[in-house]
């Protein structure tokens, strides 16, 4: 997860079994009767809480877009994954910061490249229905594996990258697998990286005005 700097000042908050009844100056402590031994690990020799319980507590503290970066660095990281974090929400119950995580969680689903995390996030903070991503088709014998896709509305996002996109070969493959989509009738927006980070309202706008279904 993202270093975010030199310590702040403040106490040190640690969460300790309830069983636990030490005190130490300058720790704030936190108990919980639903923490168990599998929820701890040993790191450099000193016990702490494992990265699972760590980012359901910091859904309990952060700001949702700071939360959002947390998960998606843990999961990135493969320190934590989507089944172990939903067993501990089902486990630990209703907690402060819950459904910011659920919702985060609801969204985190697999994309191939930087800038399709960036259009989906442009689509998430949209307030849109999640699309389908990376899902196939087939269309005319041949596998067509849009970006994003809502069904319903027959409405395709591609996301073109630099990196895949800015060569002939690689721009006319773009243009016939557009061909083949829009004549099964689907409607193709293209958003690139400088629109998804420099205009990203314009870009919401697009997927508006094309049909994008509104959650």
């Amino acid at each position: 997860m993202r270093d975010t700097g030199a310590w702040t000042g403040g106490d040190i908050e640690v969460t300790v079994p309830d069983n636990v009844m030490r005190r130490h100056p300058g720790i704030a402590v936190h108990r919980s009767s639903l923490m168990t031994r599998g929820d701890q690990m040993v790191r450099d020799g000193i016990l702490v809480t494992n990265p699972v319980w760590t980012v359901v507590a910091l859904a309990s503290v952060l700001p949702f877009a700071e939360l959002r970066s947390v998960v998606r660095d843990a999961l990135g990281m493969k320190l934590v994954s989507i089944p172990a974090l939903l067993s501990l929400l089902e486990r630990l119950g209703p907690i402060r910061g819950c459904r910011s995580l659920k919702r985060i969680l609801a969204h985190a689903v697999p994309t191939r490249s930087e800038l399709e995390e960036v259009v989906l996030d442009l689509i998430v903070a949209g307030g849109f229905v999640s699309p389908d991503v990376n899902v196939p088709l087939e269309l005319e014998g041949r596998i067509v594996v849009p970006d994003f896709r809502w069904p319903n509305q027959k409405l395709v996002l591609e996301a073109d990258g630099a990196r895949w996109h800015e060569n002939a070969l690689a721009r006319a493959d773009d243009a016939e697998r557009q061909a083949r989509l829009e004549r099964h009738g689907e409607t193709v927006l293209r958003v690139t990286w400088d629109e998804a980070i420099t205009r990203g309202a314009a870009a919401r706008s697009r997927f508006a005005a094309a049909g994008a279904p509104y959650a």
